[in-house]
C-alpha cells in the first residue's frame, strides 16, 4: 500500500539527486541528459554501427540477396541496436 516508488533502488535515487544538484542554478535543463565527451563519442560510433548495419540490409534487399544472408545481417542488426541503446 501507499504511494508506488519512483526509484527502483537506493543508488538510482541518488544518481538522480546528483543530477539535480549539477544542473541547479545553470541554464541545463533538469531533465536533460548530461554526457562526458567519452561517452559521446562512444554514443556517436555505436549510432554509426548501427545506421552502417542498416544500410547493408538495404542493399542486401536490393541486390536480392538469399535468405540466409539477410538473417545474417539481421541478426547482426539486432545486436548493434541492442549495444547502441546502452547509455553507460
Amino acid at each position: 500500500m501507499g504511494r508506488r516508488r519512483k526509484y527502483c533502488k537506493q543508488s538510482c535515487r541518488q544518481r538522480a539527486y546528483e543530477q539535480r544538484s549539477l544542473v541547479a542554478g545553470s541554464s541545463i535543463p533538469a531533465d536533460a541528459v548530461v554526457l562526458s565527451a567519452g561517452e559521446a563519442d562512444e554514443l556517436i560510433e555505436r549510432l554509426f554501427r548501427l545506421r552502417c548495419a542498416a544500410e547493408d540490409i538495404a542493399t542486401a534487399v536490393a541486390e536480392e540477396a538469399d535468405r540466409s544472408e539477410l538473417a545474417e545481417l539481421g541478426a547482426e542488426l539486432v545486436a548493434l541496436a541492442k549495444e547502441a541503446e546502452r547509455w553507460r
